[in-house]
């Protein structure tokens, strides 16, 4: 989170969070299973478009990160997870 977000993050209760730019808080957990990332979000409405692209831009660079897929491929696996 600090190599994207510039941000320390704060342990509560097994989450960690920051606030940055167009996200009030982001919170990143580990599933059960450990195999897996639970993400939860909170945005700013006040903030300038500039501010809200470099946000999503650094968010979506860590979600590759942690994860190891891009985009695409995490939409491919949400899907497949829905729909069992």
């Amino acid at each position: 989170m600090k190599e994207f977000f510039n941000a320390e993050p704060k342990e509560h209760d097994g989450r960690f969070e920051i606030s940055y730019g167009a996200l009030q808080c982001l919170s990143i957990s580990i599933g059960n299973n450990g195999k897996s990332i639970i993400v939860n979000t909170e945005s700013r409405t006040d903030v300038s478009d500039e501010v809200i692209l470099d946000t999503n831009r650094r968010f979506r660079q860590y979600l590759e990160k942690v994860t190891g897929y891009t985009t695409k491929e995490r939409i491919k696996k949400s899907k497949k997870l829905v729909e069992g």
